[in-house]
């Protein structure tokens, strides 16, 4: 396994030089696990950060009503739980692979030695300064759009604007990944495939070009 061109085409790890990322593959520690497992949930004691290889991973909190909402899934080429090397000392999400994975596991111990090179550290800052952004966006996208909105960006932004998709996820995990219930996500989609623009059966959706416009 190329450990180093896993983190080369990494998009977390834009910017970061190469001798960092060579530092970086001596850390890394790779870890299958099957569609439907756990990585880690929200609570519990956060010993490492990870970054996704292969496959897809939820990451979703629950509200003390019990309704989980998904803060995001990951593609391949994404870092998540980076927040337990600083901030606390316990995962704030639960992490899910919606399907086989692989994912690079990076010890919380190891990163901290790490970062105590200057040049590792003012790398590592710099994304998780991008990572921040990303994340503002997002909570700005769910209030500010409405659902037929969010889940035209959500496809998109997944799997590109294409025909055909298939997806690893149920309807009711797309309905928390883009801040929506699963009976409001249910009319929708009603709705759109009597308009002729998306139907979705078992784990295929179909989509009309006109979908992707704007004025569908």
């Amino acid at each position: 396994m190329d450990v180093y061109s896993i983190l080369d085409q990494a998009r977390f790890f834009d910017g970061i030089s190469e001798a960092s990322k060579r530092i970086l593959t001596r850390f890394c520690r790779p870890l299958e696990r099957p569609r439907q497992s756990v990585l880690f949930r929200e609570g519990e004691t956060g010993e490492a950060m990870y970054l996704l290889a292969r496959g897809r991973i939820s990451l979703g909190k629950v509200s003390e009503a019990g309704d989980e909402t998904v803060i995001k899934v990951l593609k391949p080429g994404e870092a998540f739980a980076e927040v337990v090397l600083f901030e606390r000392r316990v995962y704030p999400v639960t992490a899910v692979a919606l399907t086989d994975v692989l994912v690079m596991r990076i010890l919380r111990r190891d990163m901290l030695d790490l970062l105590g090179q200057e040049d590792f550290r003012n790398d590592f800052i710099a994304m998780l300064l991008r990572k921040q952004r990303y994340l503002t966006d997002r909570i700005q996208h769910l209030t500010r759009h409405d659902v037929a909105e969010r889940l035209r960006a959500f496809l998109a932004e997944q799997y590109g604007e294409r025909l055909d998709i298939r997806v690893e996820m149920n309807k009711k995990q797309l309905a928390a990944a883009i801040g929506a219930t699963p009976e409001t996500l249910s009319r929708l989609l009603q709705d759109l495939k009597r308009r002729g623009l998306l139907s979705w059966k078992q784990s295929e959706i179909r989509v009309s070009p006109r979908f992707w416009k704007p004025d569908a």
